[in-house]
């Protein structure tokens, strides 16, 4: 049993209870979405385009997520079905959440007629603000931390407030604060986004494959610190890859524990490395077949009606780079982007 020093629920309205938890996810996605409003305003897209977004990835990530989290899990939920939908209890795996918001933005955004690697590249920083904001419900929670360590490390080293290190004493010991470490981490992660997205090199599509890039980095790494990894059971090989890569950290750190009868594999380390370099391979084909001719600060076409003044906002948010990359017809353009997506 965990002692919360905070009260995972914030007030309470009759019967219902309103926690912490779901108010802090509201927050991340109300920010990211925000940020993403606020950078297609440079390429003429309306706030609605987002908002309706925002309604129909949020609930298909959650679910996403959940499902995601509860399959391996399975042996916990099997016997009490009720306690699968109870999300404020925490239980959100953001790798599953990610498959659930790409999936619903492929649909959507094509429905719309947009390429989806321009509007995901926009959408980019927001998802990184979104998990940093997100990460601090895990805390109200108190979950997703790490393994054991000393109190003086906390206060004394890493100059941790108290009421951060008061949060990481369970059951008498403290342990890492996973959750801040990725959540600084992301916070790097967003100001690297802000950077590259004004470059003239970058591409479309390379802002979407590096934000997976950076946060899949820091997401492998720290999540060796934690003890409730969802893990399987892998060969040895596999296993020897994983400890080789990770072995860095362990010149600051000890790996959290796993229990070898649960898994000696950690699910959420084995998919950042493949998506990394997953995301590194699509960077490299896209360039090479010339899938992502278009400029990041390209205008940004829609098949739909309203192509015609989203094409002249665009091009008048973005003067200073068609005259760094001539602009070919609407039509190459937006067969470009059609070739790029489906790639």
């Amino acid at each position: 049993m965990q002692y919360l020093l905070l009260n995972p629920i914030a007030f309470s309205i009759g019967p219902i209870a309103v926690h912490w938890y779901g108010i802090i996810l509201g927050t991340a996605a109300l920010v990211g979405l925000l940020l993403a409003i606020r950078e297609g305003k440079r390429f003429g897209i309306p706030q609605d385009f987002f908002m309706d977004l925002l309604l129909l990835g949020v609930p298909s990530s959650i679910i996403a997520a959940r499902i995601y989290y509860v399959a391996f899990m399975w042996d916990e939920y099997k016997n009490n079905l009720w306690d699968v939908f109870k999300i404020w209890n925490g239980g959100i795996a953001i790798y599953g959440a990610l498959i659930g918001a790409v999936i619903c933005a492929i649909i959507f955004v094509r429905k719309k007629g947009y390429s989806f690697w321009r509007i995901a590249d926009i959408c980019a920083p927001g998802l990184l603000i979104g998990q940093m904001i997100g990460r601090w419900g895990n805390f109200v929670n108190q979950e997703a931390y790490g393994g054991p360590a000393e109190e003086s490390f906390l206060r004394n080293t890493l100059h941790l407030p108290n009421f951060i290190v008061n949060q990481m004493n369970v059951q008498g010991v403290f342990h890492h604060p996973a959750f801040l470490y990725e959540s600084v981490w992301s916070f790097i992660g967003i100001l690297i986004l802000f950077v590259l997205r004004r470059q003239k090199f970058l591409r479309a599509g390379e802002l979407f494959m590096s934000y997976f890039i950076w946060y899949s980095i820091g997401r492998f790494f720290i999540e060796g610190l934690r003890t409730d990894s969802l893990a399987f059971i892998g060969s040895e090989w596999l296993v020897s890859i994983m400890n080789f890569l990770w072995a860095p950290m362990e010149l600051v750190f000890e790996p959290g524990y796993l229990d070898p009868a649960y898994g000696n594999v950690r699910i959420s380390q084995l998919l950042a490395i493949l998506i990394i370099i997953a995301a590194v391979i699509i960077i490299v084909v896209r360039r090479v077949k010339g899938y992502s001719n278009v400029a990041y600060s390209a205008p940004i076409v829609s098949t739909k009606g309203n192509a015609v003044q989203e094409v002249a906002a665009g091009q008048a948010a973005t003067a200073e780079s068609t005259t760094e990359y001539p602009q070919k017809s609407d039509s190459t353009d937006d067969q470009a982007d059609k070739k790029g997506s489906l790639s």
